[in-house]
């Protein structure tokens, strides 16, 4: 009888399991027919493998190929429109610096097939939410950390050199040239929401210009994080989405009723002049006047725009993601999501 009894328990264990996997699951579409396969094209190696070749016939191909590309990354990245293409080529082949940050480029990155996935899945949602959307040629380079996401004519680069890690032998050099709230997000995990936050902003939703008050970008943004809410895959953290450590993360949620309650409280939300405005939406290490000892959270106002918006969608169930990103009526989401967080 006890073996009966066990036997039943862990059958039990196993399929209450199952249904809530499942259940999870259901919460988004099926995307198994839609077709998209990423395949991000490693410009980098392609270049550094011409590194001893003849410059002019790697100048015709990698040009052929690479296109608006190429002559951006030659001309604006790295390079000067007062040189040719073999001048800065030869430059940038005898110099040493490239050789050693390309080499460590790929030894993080011998592949790219976990980001490859991870956007495969990323795009198959958003092509079924907006089945017209033009998915970019996404290109990866190293660019001696001048340009980590650059957006052109047909195409998404991703500079590998901006994603290292703080393991690699280049971290230290970095953390001391950019800020440690910007440059402990130059890892690996960051690549595939950084793309998706990319193409939201600069392909498929472009602010309002009538958006002037700072509720009006607070739901503007908190809109584009919920986008990606539905877009990338689940087990990216909230954390990577805004860029927040977890300590960040974790000191918003204890005081949510308390942000909001300053925002209300120093009527803040119609507020329309910019330099007032911009410390709840800019990157930086804290947001000043709020936390002991430095220890808040920056982005606030963005932060806030996302809970406001996932309270809209909780409360109203029948708005679609296409209806939620087509709305520019703030004060209509703030109404309707009837967010009221309680203070500490």
């Amino acid at each position: 009888m006890m073996y009966n009894v066990k036997h039943k328990q862990i059958y039990l264990f196993f399929l209450l399991a199952f249904v809530f996997i499942s259940c999870k699951q259901s919460n988004r579409p099926d995307i198994s027919n839609i077709k998209v396969d990423i395949k991000i094209e490693r410009f980098d190696k392609e270049l550094f493998a011409s590194k001893d070749k003849n410059t002019s016939l790697t100048n015709a191909a990698l040009s052929s190929k690479y296109g608006f590309f190429y002559d951006d990354y030659l001309h604006k990245m790295i390079g000067s429109p007062d040189y040719n293409n073999d001048e800065i080529l030869s430059t940038l082949f005898k110099d040493q610096a490239y050789t050693d940050l390309t080499k460590e480029v790929d030894s993080v990155y011998p592949n790219l097939k976990v980001q490859e996935e991870g956007l495969t899945e990323t795009f198959k949602y958003i092509k079924y939410y907006y089945p017209k959307a033009k998915i970019p040629k996404i290109i990866s380079f190293v660019s001696g950390f001048a340009y980590q996401m650059p957006v052109g004519d047909n195409y998404l680069g991703i500079g590998l050199d901006m994603f290292l890690g703080k393991n690699s032998k280049f971290y230290g050099a970095i953390v001391q040239s950019v800020p440690l709230y910007l440059s402990r997000r130059f890892a690996p995990e960051y690549i595939v929401p950084r793309v998706a936050d990319t193409y939201a902003h600069e392909e498929l939703f472009e602010e309002p210009d009538e958006n002037r008050t700072l509720l009006s970008k607070m739901i503007f943004q908190g809109k584009i994080l919920y986008f990606l809410d539905q877009v990338l895959p689940e087990n990216i953290a909230d954390s990577t989405k805004i860029g927040y450590s977890s300590q960040q993360l974790q000191w918003t949620q204890n005081f949510e009723g308390d942000i909001w309650a300053y925002f209300l409280e120093n009527n803040f939300l119609y507020e329309t002049d910019y330099q007032k405005i911009q410390v709840f939406l800019s990157e930086g290490p804290f947001t000043p006047g709020l936390g002991e000892n430095r220890d808040s959270a920056p982005k606030l106002g963005v932060w806030t725009g996302w809970q406001i918006v996932r309270k809209y969608m909780a409360e109203n169930p029948k708005v679609t993601l296409q209806q939620l990103m087509a709305e520019n009526d703030a004060q209509k989401i703030l109404n309707k999501s009837k967010y009221k967080p309680k203070q500490k």
